[in-house]
């Protein structure tokens, strides 16, 4: 499973693991304060929002070159461009910090990070491994714009088993036709790594009349009339990309558009000689 749907709102698990971890750790945190006068709460938030600017600021750092003298892509976080290595570390040294100044925050502090990261390591583990078990491309049956019959795994093997990335995208998505430049310029630039275009639900002339106003040359553009990739999946949202390895294997996933960095990133995992 790679998102939750809420009503018209659709979030990826792992962001949903981690509200959840935050949740655990506030009362957690509420707890074991007790009725002293330690503002614990607000001390837990704080440290989250000094972790996540700590992981974008590391990620925008990494990836300086794809974003560019450009503070709106700098601070538009909905690409999911975060480093969380860094962001755990920034967390702990100020915890640190803050259990050394006040004395009072050490105890609440700490069964905030624990019972959080207990959540979210359990949690988390879980889904993991249960994606591993399940991690090789969908088996749905596609079609070509010209009604061939190809599936995922076929498209792999006679590519020569390069690295795959597969974009679920409607014309109707407005985040998937502004990717779609970007990744048209990836599938021209990085021939080591095969991009597979698997529209979700509409016919091919909608396809092509989108593609020619839009003036994409797009290959391997596919058509799943009935999503069947989102759903063995586990994804509702659109646009979602998967990244397989040469052998196959699920690597890394993304939920909704992805930036140059974000994109760069996933490459990286998914083609790590290239």
């Amino acid at each position: 499973m790679l998102s939750l749907t809420l009503g018209p709102l659709a979030i990826s698990v792992g962001q949903a693991l981690i509200v959840l971890a935050f949740l655990v750790a506030l009362i957690a945190g509420k707890i074991s304060a007790g009725r002293r006068d330690v503002a614990i709460s607000d001390t837990i938030i704080n440290l989250a929002l000094v972790g996540m600017v700590a992981a974008r600021l590391v990620f925008v750092g990494r990836y300086f070159a794809s974003y560019g003298l450009d503070p709106l892509a700098w601070i538009d976080i909905r690409d999911g461009g975060f480093d969380p290595v860094a962001g755990v570390l920034a967390m702990v040294a100020f915890g640190v910090y803050l259990g050394w100044r006040r004395g009072a925050l050490r105890r609440p502090l700490f069964m905030a990070a624990f019972a959080g990261l207990l959540t979210w390591g359990l949690t988390g583990g879980a889904i993991s491994l249960i994606e591993n078990q399940a991690s090789r491309p969908p088996q749905a049956a596609l079609q070509t714009l010209d009604s061939a019959t190809v599936d995922l795994a076929s498209l792999q093997q006679e590519a020569g088993g390069k690295p795959m990335v597969v974009n679920l995208w409607a014309t109707w998505c407005p985040p998937c036709r502004k990717e779609m430049p970007m990744l048209e310029k990836a599938q021209q630039e990085r021939t080591d790594v095969l991009f597979v275009f698997a529209n979700q639900g509409e016919a091919a002339p909608t396809i092509d009349d989108f593609l020619d106003h839009e003036s994409l040359a797009l290959d391997n553009v596919l058509l799943d009339l009935k999503g069947a990739i989102g759903q063995e999946a586990g994804s509702a949202a659109l646009p979602t990309t998967l990244f397989y390895d040469a052998s196959g294997k699920l690597v890394d996933t993304h939920l909704g558009e992805l930036s140059r960095a974000t994109l760069r990133h996933a490459l990286k995992r998914t083609a790590p000689d290239a």
